[in-house]
């Protein structure tokens, strides 16, 4: 097999697994690809448990540290990204019960500030709408009750598989299609269409950098 270079996590021809065997033969900073491949599922998944940002990012460093660290006990019966989300969910609850947070809904009041802000630039009419229309959407699926929220991020946001839905929270695939259609129900038709939209709840660029960049230090 040729040699695995960190911008392969672009390529989708490598598969996790081979790059699961180069890190686990001592190759550990390849351990990065696998992170920059599942860092906006991940932060989707755990955003459906909890809002603050910080505690996110330490749910998802954790996270990572611990999937590293049992590394070795993957079996391949299923992707990496549902073994690793599992993960991810089990800490998240950990968090909730053991601070005995309750999750609620928070409005930002800076929100409509900081769109009209970014959107001095070319056609800016265009792009306080476009950032409005997902700053609605986002508020409208942060108002479902979580066990919706997180089937239906998965579902319909991250396009994951019904099977490995049900493989990640533990529940039936029959649960899975009634959970996801409800949490559908529950939305109204015209930001349903709207939810389509595959740039919700982003953690790209410097986000993504950062926590790379502290896993790998500690692992």
């Amino acid at each position: 097999m040729k040699a695995i270079k960190i911008n392969d996590y672009k390529n989708n021809t490598i598969h996790d697994f081979d790059v699961i065997r180069k890190v686990l033969s001592g190759e550990k900073g390849l351990y990065e690809i696998l992170m920059r491949r599942n860092n906006q599922k991940l932060y989707r998944v755990i955003r459906s448990y909890i809002k603050d940002e910080d505690i996110i990012k330490d749910i998802m460093q954790n996270t990572y540290i611990k999937a590293y660290e049992k590394l070795h006990q993957f079996n391949k019966k299923s992707e990496f990204s549902t073994w690793l989300i599992r993960i991810g969910i089990n800490e998240a609850l950990h968090v909730l019960r053991s601070k005995q947070q309750k999750v609620f809904i928070h409005p930002n009041t800076n929100s409509n500030k900081s769109f009209v802000e970014a959107s001095k630039s070319m056609n800016p009419e265009y792009n306080i709408i476009q950032r409005e229309a997902k700053w609605i959407l986002e508020k409208v699926i942060d108002e479902l009750p979580e066990k919706y929220k997180v089937v239906y991020i998965l579902s319909e946001v991250e396009n994951m598989k019904i099977k490995d839905i049900s493989n990640c929270l533990d529940i039936s695939i029959n649960n899975v299609k009634v959970r996801t259609h409800r949490a559908k129900q529950m939305l109204k038709d015209n930001l349903y269409e709207l939810s389509q939209k595959p740039n919700v709840f982003e953690f790209g660029f410097e986000k993504c950098d950062h926590l790379v960049n502290n896993v790998i230090k500690n692992i």
